[in-house]
């Protein structure tokens, strides 16, 4: 269960991201986060703090609802 919810959570972070004509690194800069980080959360290997999530949120310019719509 925890690997899916965190798939589907990386699954929508790429989408958004690429959205917004973003690479990861661009992305990564913007929020303060390592670009590594970012590639791992959007394949679904690494499991985001809440924290992140609300900075990956305020990143893309949306709530956290709405990032967390999977």
């Amino acid at each position: 269960m925890l690997i899916s919810i965190l798939n589907k959570f990386g699954k929508r972070l790429k989408e958004l991201r690429t959205q917004q004509g973003l690479t990861q690194e661009q992305f990564a800069r913007k929020c303060g986060l390592h670009k590594n980080y970012i590639g791992m959360v959007e394949r679904g290997e690494r499991n985001p703090s809440l924290i992140n999530i609300e900075i990956i949120a305020k990143g893309l310019g949306i709530s956290i609802s709405e990032l967390m719509k999977i």
